[in-house]
Parts: structure tokens; sequence; C-alpha cells
């Protein structure tokens, strides 16, 4: 039985998520802080989904950050079933993705293009790209 009060793979994806778009928007975790009349320290424990964030709590985040609610929850099924898979796999404790500046980066800027055949194409050249990496040792 788990601790229904502890962080949970969610509160992960959630954290991740205030994290990339703080990042988009080119704030520090102390104004987004201040935004939300937070200390910094309290903002970086939700990005790294060590405290959970109260759908409340939620609101006045997707409001600072202008967002709609379900931007947070965006992919996290995706994730939550590769965690799994994860987990099953490795007995390792699960463990949330590391998002490197780079990453960030890319996800912002691909996010902005509106052109869907665009975004099809440019998502199709990664993948071949990075099939060209795949069944190689030493690389994840």
């Amino acid at each position: 039985m788990t601790d229904s009060k502890l962080p949970s793979g969610i509160d992960r994806v959630v954290g991740q998520r205030i994290r990339w778009r703080r990042r988009e928007l080119k704030l520090t975790q102390e104004r987004l802080g201040e935004l939300l009349e937070l200390t910094f320290q309290q903002v970086q424990k939700y990005e790294k989904g060590v405290n959970r964030v109260s759908a409340g709590r939620l609101f006045e985040i997707a409001g600072v950050l202008g967002v709609p609610i379900n931007y947070f929850f965006e992919g996290a099924q995706e994730f939550l079933e590769a965690e799994a898979a994860e987990f099953a796999e490795d007995e390792d404790e699960p463990h949330a993705p590391v998002m490197t500046p780079e990453m960030l980066e890319l996800i912002s800027a691909f996010r902005k293009i509106e052109d869907v055949s665009l975004r099809r194409s440019l998502l199709n050249t990664v993948r071949a790209a990075a099939s060209a990496f795949d069944n190689r040792p030493g690389l994840d």
C-alpha cells in the first residue's frame, strides 16, 4: 500500500511540465515564486515532483504561466506507461527522464511550429536520425 501523501509519477510529470513552461517563458524559479507568492525552494520542489501541487495551486500556476490546466497532464499517460514498463524490467526505483536545457529548447521551438505537415516532417527526420543509434551498446 502506498502513502497517498507521497508524490507519485504524475506529480513528477506535472512538475516537469511546470518547469518546461517556466523555462519557455524565460522565468526564473525566483520570479515564478514571486508571482505565486511562494519561495523559489517551493517552486523547485514542485518542479522536481518532491512536493505535490494541490488543485488550487495548479490552477494558480496555470494562470500565471498562461496555459490551460490540461497542459500539465499532456503526455502523462505515455510517461506513466513507460515508467511502469521500465520498473518491470529494472528493479531500481523508476525515475523521470532528465531534461537537459537543449532538450527543453527543442521542445519549446517545436511547439511554436504551427504548420502540421512541417512538424510531422521534422519529427520523421528526428526519428530517422535517432534510429541510427538503435541497438548500439551504452547509448540511452
